[in-house]
């Protein structure tokens, strides 16, 4: 009979095996390259493997996300205007030149500084993307816990919760995490958890590096599950 396995070990063992996964899913997420960018909506190539979006207020940390989580320092253009960057822009993923899937990275909103007329533009290409593009699989909203979600934020969870009732994935990521001690983190990850009906939530810092492999995960995870519904369809 074998002896016991200690719950120590059992703990180290999951932990390690978690790592592993996670250097995995950052290695998968290195493989991020620009695909194309778009002005409007028809510009946007039809595609079959799953997309996620990543959305978020102008000032939220949104290309710092992507960059840390892709490890390149500048695959997603941060402008020194938040908010004056007005395009869909489309990055591939996957090894060896294939394609399994697309992060999308959408315009900031809420930017004082960007005309009305603008801002009303983008917020009805936003949400008309949100609503009808056919391959998206989920959707990553960037959001300073110091401020929590605003107007705007709560807008776009409204547009897409139809679509998260239905299977959409959905993710609060709070950026800037570095920014709250320990207790002001628990409490901003518990409000913005009481915010998400249907989603998720993380503490995020690409300088403390918090959450990274976690959020690397959730992507890899929610890839691998639109692969396998697809080829369940498939076989119906």
């Amino acid at each position: 009979m074998a002896p016991p396995v200690s719950p120590a070990r059992t703990r180290a063992h999951d932990l390690a095996a978690a790592s592993a996964a996670g250097r995995a899913a950052l290695g998968w997420l290195h493989t991020a390259r620009f695909l194309t960018t778009a002005a409007q909506l028809h510009q946007l190539p039809p595609l079959e493997v799953p997309e996620i979006a990543f959305v978020g207020r102008s000032n939220a940390g949104k290309s710092t996300a992507i960059n840390t989580l892709t490890q390149q320092t500048q695959l997603a253009y941060a402008s020194k205007k938040p908010g004056r960057t007005q395009h869909i822009n489309l990055f591939a993923l996957g090894r060896q030149g294939a394609m399994d899937a697309v992060l999308a990275d959408l315009p900031g909103y809420g930017y004082a500084a960007v005309p009305q007329a603008d801002k009303e533009r983008w917020q009805r290409v936003m949400a008309s993307y949100l609503v009808t593009r056919p391959n998206l699989a989920g959707v990553v909203m960037l959001c300073d816990p110091r401020h929590g979600l605003k107007e705007l934020d709560e807008v776009l969870l409204e547009v897409i919760r139809p679509r998260v009732e239905q299977g959409l994935k959905f993710l609060v990521l709070l950026t800037k995490a570095d920014k709250l001690n320990r207790s002001e983190q628990a409490k901003a990850l518990s409000i913005a958890r009481l915010q998400v009906g249907g989603g998720e939530a993380m503490l995020f810092s690409a300088l403390k590096r918090q959450g990274v492999e976690q959020a690397a995960l959730w992507l890899r995870a929610l890839v691998d599950e639109a692969g396998a519904g697809a080829q369940d369809s498939s076989i119906e």
